[in-house]
């Protein structure tokens, strides 16, 4: 391990005060829990009866046991930026989720060692063998739930984090994945990703932290051993078997292994959502259409299954119904990872590597919001976390697709409009409308029949043109707060589920063999929008037309030859803004703006991301790569799934020397080439040992 360069040090108000705070709140967690908590007493070396608390947190320790604990509080008695202090005891804390037990070691120094753990009454427990186990286990799978490189708003909350990647060796995998073994039929205890709504067998933060960590690495057979020996026990678990044999590129026995055990699970669905994905990754909407639809009548309030078969949809370009589905999505609320609650520090010191590093590196972490337009700073679809996200994420793709001017044109078709609604109900006044036939419509609507010239039956005519393609020709003269141009179509409000009373149920529900005779745009066939759907088209409306406006005055300028000015935030927000929208060369224009005038770890990354994806060049890669290694250890974070991914990729795409000598060749400390040449070498490791690669 990297020895990180300088300890986080926050400073209490009151001793002890952060202890305090943590064992208060282990009641209200409901996840994998906070970071680890690390707390030292410190006193003046000539004044023995002061003491002063600090503390910072940390995840990626090995947490197996309390001697490993206890060996990491003896690291931090020496502090080479405070000579006038002595540790005089440390406290280490780390949440046992499985238990929900807060596990701490008491160090004195010099002294004894004494472990115990914390129930939320606040009940001193004794800790057991079993405890540490479930403790270990958490603690690696929080280490790759924090790591997202601070992009979540509660990652940006934690000051004071320091980053250790918790596998490093083949080893230390073979201790992790023992563990998952061991605990994996508990695993539905630890909660799950927001978009779940009930934690499951295949379904929870363990089973996504094995298929990050087994993507994250490629350790694939690792992988494959461990669910072929979970699947004897429980043939459900073949869903995630099933998952790494694709992503290690045995889909032929994928296949094979769906095909068997779907024979016998029939309605899991879990294992119809995996072969429905593969077959729609195919190109084989067809096929994945019928398994989708099984897969949502087997579980109906996931908002997965609905998703899918959304998803589906717009590969076989039935608009219409993917409208429909979408609109029947059950929609969660957003919950984040559990972070910790701690008083108003006295102080907090951050300090800097000991080694001077490029001054672009040290960025600021707080942006300056006063140099951001008002109208960026109020792009809603910025926010957007969970299932919300990934529901833009489908209507944005539409859009790319087939325009704005088309996606209202079919919304209104399937869609009650307000107006018409309210002209409806003038001139009838016991008017029945459709308010929850829209899953029924997706899911008795017939499956595709290819036509003779490759078009699917029952697709809406594509838009000639994108909206901002239109907008090109209608240049706004103002900034992003102008008016919408002529070509973007401010979307009128539908009707919402709650404005029609319950009971106005439609006496004539959609079967199969009336589907394709019915005509969308009489009135009684409509469906009724769910609310937050509706609000989404405006989020995306906002979206387009801040996009347009930017677009339309970049092009002014460049024709008249003139510079157009944004500060680097802003060119943050608008990279972030072009990559919602599907358009990869304006965000990629956008950070690249951006990182001309200041380093920014999300343009950064948003660059690295796309330039990665479309086949970059190998050196601005690792050029990338390195700045963002430098950054996060500034941060003192040594490890990224992401950065470990990526450099994976690198290695098994240009092998290992070459990328060895590209970093090598750059001109940054020592030691932050060393850590980049930690990823690479670990990366190497593992890929050269056992089968896997």
């Amino acid at each position: 391990m990297v020895t990180a360069p300088a300890v986080p040090e926050i400073f209490e108000e009151e001793l002890h005060s952060a202890i305090e705070a943590r064992s208060e709140t282990l009641q209200t967690l409901r996840e994998l829990g906070p970071p680890d908590l690390v707390h030292l007493i410190k006193q003046p070396i000539r004044d023995a009866k002061k003491q002063v608390g600090v503390y910072h947190h940390v995840t990626g320790m090995d947490a197996s046991s309390s001697a490993s604990l206890a060996a990491y509080i003896n690291t931090l008695t020496f502090s080479p930026h405070d000579k006038q202090h002595k540790v005089v005891s440390g406290l280490y804390c780390c949440y046992n989720a499985f238990s929900r037990l807060d596990m701490r070691v008491q160090v004195y120094i010099p002294g004894t060692v004494e472990s115990y753990c914390i129930d939320e009454r606040g009940d001193k427990r004794v800790a057991t063998d079993e405890l540490w186990l479930e403790t270990y286990l958490c603690s690696v799978l929080r280490a790759y739930s924090y790591a997202d490189d601070g992009s979540g708003d509660t990652i940006k909350k934690i000051v004071g984090v320091r980053r250790f990647n918790p596998i490093t060796s083949t080893e230390s995998e073979h201790k992790f994945l023992d563990a998952a073994e061991r605990l994996f039929f508990n695993g539905w205890q630890l909660g799950s990703d927001p978009e779940i709504q009930v934690p499951n067998l295949v379904s929870n933060h363990l089973t996504t932290g094995l298929l990050n960590y087994i993507h994250t690495t490629g350790r694939y057979a690792s992988g494959i051993n461990l669910f072929e020996k979970l699947r004897t026990k429980d043939p459900e678990i073949s869903s995630l078997l099933a998952r790494v044999y694709i992503e290690a590129d045995e889909e032929v026995k994928a296949v094979q292994l769906l095909h068997e055990v779907i024979q016998d699970l029939p309605m899991d669905y879990s294992l119809l959502d995996c072969q429905a994905e593969f077959c729609n990754k195919k190109g084989r909407g067809d096929l994945a259409l019928e398994i989708a639809k099984r897969s949502v009548v087997s579980a109906p309030s996931e908002f997965g299954t609905w998703a899918r078969l959304a998803e589906i949809y717009v590969s076989l370009e039935q608009w219409d119904l993917a409208l429909l589905t979408l609109n029947s999505c059950p929609m969660f609320t957003y919950q984040d990872k559990d972070a910790p609650r701690m008083p108003e520090p006295q102080r907090v010191f951050l300090p800097i590597m000991p080694e001077a590093i490029c001054d672009e590196i040290i960025d600021s972490p707080v942006d300056d919001v006063e140099l951001v337009h008002p109208t960026l700073r109020k792009l809603h679809a910025a926010g957007f976390k969970g299932t919300f996200l990934k529901a833009y994420m489908l209507l944005t793709e539409i859009t790319k697709k087939i325009g704005w001017d088309q996606l209202l044109k079919i919304r209104s078709q399937v869609f009650v409009m307000e107006e018409e609604y309210r002209n409806e109900k003038q001139t009838a006044p016991h008017v029945q409308t459709t308010s929850r036939n829209a899953s029924v419509t997706a899911l008795r609507s017939p499956s595709p029949t290819p036509k003779a010239n490759g078009e699917v039956h029952g697709e809406v005519e594509e838009a000639p043109s994108d909206a901002e393609d239109d907008a090109e020709d209608d240049a706004p003269n103002g900034g992003p707060s102008s008016s919408a141009p002529p070509a973007l179509e401010k979307p009128s409000h539908t009707v919402a589920s709650e404005v029609v009373k319950a009971g106005s149920e439609d006496p004539h529900p959609v079967t199969p063999s009336n589907l394709n005779q019915q005509n969308y745009t009489h009135f009684h066939n409509k469906r009724l929008c769910e609310r937050w759907l509706d609000n989404l088209f405006m989020v995306l409306y906002e979206d387009l037309r801040v996009y347009t406006i930017w677009r339309t005055e970049m092009a002014q300028y460049r024709s008249q030859q003139l510079l157009y000015k944004k500060s680097p935030e802003e060119w943050e927000i608008l990279g972030e803004l072009a990559e919602r929208l599907h358009h990869e060369e304006e965000a990629v224009d956008a950070y690249e703006n951006c990182l001309q005038m200041k380093f920014s770890p999300k343009a950064m990354r948003g660059m690295l991301k796309l330039e990665d994806g479309n086949g970059g060049n190998v050196r601005d890669i690792c050029g990338a790569l390195i700045r963002l290694v430098t950054w996060q250890y500034r941060w003192y974070s040594e490890f990224s799934p992401n950065l470990l991914y990526t450099i994976r990729k690198l290695i098994e795409e240009e092998g290992a020397v070459k990328i060895r000598s590209i970093i090598q060749g750059t001109s940054l400390p020592q030691h932050v080439l060393d850590l980049t040449h930690q990823y690479a070498a670990l990366c190497a490791a593992f890929r050269s040992s056992g089968s896997d690669g």
